[in-house]
């Protein structure tokens, strides 16, 4: 059996005996911070960001709420529903009455999990040895909300810079990745390489999968059944060189921005600890690329400026978003 980091996948390994010594970010700060490795993302590097546009070109890359054949989602979240509170059939029916000047109007309201589409984590969402980003005890996530490290804060900072997009997919000859898959830090390297891009220190790492369009082409049965996304696997190269390269964001087209449960390893989301709970790195996942990667493939750029703004929802783990980039 291989091994990753030290660990076969036949120990009984807790987070806290696999990342034992793992680079922290804590304090690096301040006591206070809530934002994490945000905090490189200076007006230096949102215009290096804005010298990446080179076309004016913009595309965004939210996913679709309320999509007909289905929200990808995790297993055990429910589907978002959107109602209609009021529209033009309350008037012929004479249930709702116009406004003074004869004016009419429809309403609607929806009801969904803050993380059940494109979303980003609050730095508080992941946690081990009760302890979430930045030393904050787990304790703060409760009495109905998140009292430190919840979305508020890089909402309120928004994520503006440097963007590069890798086809991981592509990489390896496929329309998607899928169930199991994995691909570790010299594959992303060798994927920038093949593209011609240069991924530099302080860039938003975006990466696509394509795991996720599968749930319009297999369905929802086939799709959900042993459920286990693609995606990067765990080791220390891959930590050390996150830190090294003081990546800010990291944002994918699937769940969990990684493989679910590391194969070697057995272990659940390695690398929401590591790289978000120990270094403070944003995670931007359920992101759809197909767009962007289409327009990459055809113009050969792989680099834009990056721009993403979580809605302001106070104390919460997460918050939807619709990612929007310019080339």
């Amino acid at each position: 059996m291989p091994e990753r980091g030290g660990f076969s996948k036949a120990q009984d390994v807790r987070m806290s005996q696999l990342l034992a010594g793992s680079p922290k970010n804590w304090g690096r700060w301040g006591p206070d911070d809530e934002v994490g490795s945000l905090n490189f993302l200076t007006q230096a590097e949102v215009l290096r960001g804005v010298r990446a546009v080179r076309q004016g070109k913009v595309v965004t890359c939210g996913e679709l709420i309320g999509n007909p054949k289905g929200d990808p989602m995790f297993p055990g979240r429910k589907p978002t529903v959107r109602e209609m509170v009021q529209d033009k059939n309350d008037y012929v029916t004479g249930k709702a009455t116009p406004l003074p000047g004869g004016v009419e109007y429809a309403d609607d309201k929806i009801t969904m999990f803050l993380q059940g589409s494109t979303q980003i984590d609050a730095l508080g969402h992941v946690w081990y040895d009760d302890h979430v980003w930045n030393g904050y005890p787990a304790a703060e996530a409760t009495a109905g909300g998140m009292k430190k490290t919840s979305i508020l804060p890089i909402a309120e900072r928004g994520i503006v810079g440097r963007g590069v997009l890798l086809d991981m997919a592509a990489h390896f000859g496929k329309f998607a990745l899928e169930k199991g898959d994995t691909f570790g830090l010299e594959d992303m390297l060798a994927c920038a390489e093949r593209q011609g891009v240069t991924i530099e220190k302080h860039d938003i790492l975006c990466l696509r999968i394509g795991f996720l369009q599968l749930l319009y082409v297999q369905g929802p049965e086939v799709f959900y059944k042993d459920f286990n996304e693609p995606g990067l696997t765990y080791s220390t190269e891959v930590v050390d060189w996150f830190h090294e390269m003081e990546i800010p964001c990291l944002a994918t087209d699937t769940i969990s921005n990684e493989i679910d449960i590391d194969p070697e390893l057995g272990v659940q989301i390695p690398l929401h600890c590591a790289l978000m709970r120990n270094l403070g790195i944003i995670f931007n996942e359920i992101c759809n690329f197909e767009a962007l990667a289409k327009d990459c493939h055809e113009d050969g750029q792989w680099d834009f400026l990056f721009t993403a703004a979580p809605l302001k929802v106070r104390e919460a783990t997460g918050a939807p978003l619709n990612v929007m980039v310019v080339k």
